[in-house]
């Protein structure tokens, strides 16, 4: 009895009606009256908070506000993530191909068999040793395990040699070479202008062409995380012309090329970079040569 007797005296003074009035001083006239009960205060005070709750929570999510709270990455720092993202998923095909070439580099030496696909023109002269084909039968033109071991070394020794072209180039004084520009621009850092700059920055218009300033074979091309993609080509007399901050390569490693030939697009990738250009090196017996003295941009 005492407890429901407390809940009725509880709720009673919940709504309980209180009158709220203001007065003229002078005149004692009633300006603003009200009335109000403990309940009906908690309900206004309530709602009004929880609105103002979800006014805050909506400013802070739509506007520049959050950048403010501590822990929320600002728009420079999800660019970094992203950029990052890319950088590891590059180093991942990187390390694949490393190891492959690793584990077929030790399946060599051990001296085991490599998987090489089997050719259309393998497939037939296999049928005609088998005698399922036209031709002698007596005569086995299956490869031995001994010829495709020489024919995997010699093919790995010739990879990157230069003599292995359609025409053979004689040796060419580096006075009489002839270098075409690896793109047409306008050169804002130059030769040496800076510690460790060892080649020339050219500044052209987006999405511009690089071509190769000599014929020669790609001995490397890939990324780095200073520089981005790079492409670097070995030519004639101990040249080797470098070309970084590809947006995108157009050659493979082992691949010949002409001198004027496309090989890459101009772009804005490594860490070492301010803008969209072309960082272009040459070099000559190991030694650095300044471009501008040998070629027009």
């Amino acid at each position: 009895m005492s407890t429901q007797k407390k809940k009725k005296s509880l709720l009673k003074k919940l709504s309980s009606k209180y009158r709220l009035a203001i007065f003229n001083e002078q005149t004692y006239e009633e300006l603003f009256v009200v009335r109000l009960s403990r309940l009906n205060v908690f309900t206004v005070v309530g709602t009004l908070g929880v609105i103002l709750i979800v006014l805050v929570s909506l400013l802070i999510s739509f506007t520049s506000l959050r950048e403010y709270i501590p822990g929320y990455p600002d728009a420079q720092q999800r660019l970094l993530i992203v950029r990052n993202a890319q950088r590891v998923d590059s180093l991942i095909v990187e390390i694949k191909r490393r190891d492959k070439f690793i584990n077929s580099f030790q399946s060599i030496v051990r001296g085991e068999d490599q998987e090489v696909g089997a050719t259309p023109e393998d497939a037939s002269v296999e049928m005609r040793a088998n005698g399922n084909g036209n031709g002698n039968d007596n005569v086995n033109f299956s490869r031995s395990d001994e010829d495709s071991l020489f024919r995997v070394q010699v093919e790995r020794e010739e990879r990157f040699n230069l003599s292995v072209r359609e025409v053979p180039q004689s040796a060419i004084a580096l006075e009489s070479a002839f270098f075409v520009s690896p793109i047409k621009g306008l050169v804002i850092n130059g030769f040496g202008e800076t510690t460790g700059h060892f080649g020339v920055d050219i500044v052209a218009a987006p999405s511009s062409r690089v071509s190769a300033v000599m014929d020669g074979m790609v001995v490397f091309s890939g990324w780095t995380v200073e520089t981005g993609y790079v492409i670097q080509i070995q030519h004639p007399n101990n040249l080797i012309s470098i070309y970084k901050h590809n947006e995108i390569l157009l050659k493979e490693i082992g691949q010949v090329v002409k001198a004027g030939e496309a090989i890459a697009r101009i772009g804005n990738s490594g860490e070492l970079t301010s803008g969209p250009h072309l960082h272009f090196e040459l070099w000559y017996n190991g030694s650095p040569l300044n471009p501008v003295d040998y070629m027009t941009f």
